[in-house]
């Protein structure tokens, strides 16, 4: 199965690529491009997979990927960081050409950024936890710390777990009313009593709009319902599986 990168028209004159689970060497329930550091894959089939994905997107480039926590902490790359010292963060950003900035994800939202006039990008993880707590926020400085401009910052939303797919309990709402009462907008009632369905994809477009993003792309894919096409850590979960793949989204510098 060859290997899928999906664009988005938001980010068109920057290298990028949100990829899915196609066109990798992993075997067993990882099977496919996983390029999880962090699972029990083979550690040459996450490299092989990750060398795939480099060349797919940006030729040539040198992969930077951090140790993802579900922070929202944001570190600036001058030079890739070796896979055993990774720094603890949830995004990166760069104004140096030749190098890749690589998310991994499973269900979490990846957002990539880009301010072309600037020369400067970024990438994002946000799960649930780093987005209520400003991750995107954190990128968005960093980045304007390089000389671009929030004004001018495109963003896009790659494949993530959808509301449809995503339940919770009024724990987890009341999380989001307390810190601000709007976010209830992105709950529905869910389809169990005291249960909820979150839109993350929404909320991570909100926080973006709230931080004066202006051009802001949400793909719409839904991580959880094709298994075909993405890895899903809840969708594992739910089959009781003993662990999960996990895609990647790069960008570049053009």
């Amino acid at each position: 199965m060859p290997l899928e990168i999906i664009i988005a028209p938001a980010l068109a004159n920057t290298p990028h690529g949100f990829l899915g689970r196609s066109g990798g060497v992993s075997t067993g329930i990882v099977n496919g491009l996983n390029t999880g550091l962090g699972s029990s894959d083979s550690p040459e089939a996450v490299t092989e997979n990750r060398r795939r994905a480099t060349e797919a997107v940006a030729p040539g480039s040198l992969l930077t990927t951090v140790y993802q926590t579900h922070s929202a902490d944001a570190v600036t790359v001058t030079a890739p960081f070796p896979d055993d010292a990774r720094p603890h963060a949830d995004a990166l950003v760069t104004d140096r050409p030749g190098l890749l900035l690589g998310i991994v994800t499973a269900d979490c939202a990846p957002i990539l950024l880009s301010d072309i006039e600037a020369g400067v990008v970024g990438a994002t993880h946000a799960g649930w936890k780093g987005a209520l707590n400003g991750v995107t926020d954190a990128a968005i400085a960093a980045m304007e710390k390089l000389g671009a401009r929030r004004e001018r910052i495109a963003a896009a939303i790659g494949p993530c777990i959808a509301r449809a797919s995503y339940e919770v309990d009024d724990a987890f709402r009341l999380r989001f009313a307390e810190t601000d009462p709007a976010t209830e907008c992105f709950f529905a009632d869910g389809r169990r009593s005291g249960h909820f369905q979150f839109d993350l994809e929404a909320y991570v477009t909100h926080r973006l709009a709230t931080a004066g993003i202006k051009r802001i792309e949400a793909l719409g894919l839904d991580t959880y319902s094709q298994p075909d096409r993405f890895f899903s850590f809840r969708r594992a979960t739910h089959a009781g599986e003993p662990d999960y793949g996990r895609q990647i989204s790069l960008i570049a510098v053009a």
